[in-house]
């Protein structure tokens, strides 16, 4: 035998040296494939969370937007009589209905007072003036 061939005690040699470089990268790779599998099984868990919160987001009502504050009545008891003649009205009223409705003297000075409350109740939102001097409760 010459230099350059090798016995058959060095090839096998070199086949097992093969053999154990082959197997420890084998066994690298399965680890790096245990590593990644559990990752991507952690992946595939949170995609499914972000599916199922977004099903739940898409089932949610919409929000309502909140209900405004209910117009508060001034304290004087003239606006309660106001309000008690248009709650027992089924039309608009002016200013001179809502005085003889209240059984009060048809005069100027009462009109005038009347038709500014009417106002201060249109401005808080209470009533509604339909056209100019005529006035109506606003439904719900």
């Amino acid at each position: 035998m010459s230099g350059g061939e090798f016995t058959l005690g060095a090839l096998l040699a070199r086949l097992e040296e093969r053999e154990g470089e082959l197997t420890a990268q084998a066994e690298t790779m399965r680890e790096q494939i245990t590593q990644l599998t559990a990752q991507l099984d952690e992946l595939g868990r949170a995609a499914e969370e972000v599916r199922v919160t977004r099903k739940t987001l898409m089932e949610l009502p919409e929000p309502q937007p909140p209900a405004p504050p209910t117009p508060k009545l001034p304290d004087h008891p003239a606006y309660r009589q106001i309000m008690a003649v248009f709650t027992a009205a089924d039309h608009p009223l002016r200013a001179r209905q809502v005085c003889e409705a209240m059984d009060l003297p048809v005069a100027s000075n009462n009109i005038n007072n009347v038709r500014l409350k009417l106002k201060r109740l249109t401005d808080r939102g209470i009533l509604a003036e339909t056209e100019p001097g005529l006035f109506t409760q606003l439904r719900p």
